[in-house]
């Protein structure tokens, strides 16, 4: 357990990789999350 084991959130993050335990960002949360530039007139 620890930054050596890929089977845990710290594993993943310390080794760059994503799964069940660390999702990667998918293109649907990451496209709704960055139009907030919006300007009212």
């Amino acid at each position: 357990m620890g930054r050596g084991d890929v089977k845990t959130k710290r594993g993943k993050i310390f080794n760059k990789s994503f799964g069940k335990t660390r999702p990667a960002r998918t293109r649907k949360a990451a496209a709704a999350a960055a139009p907030k530039a919006e300007k009212k007139a």
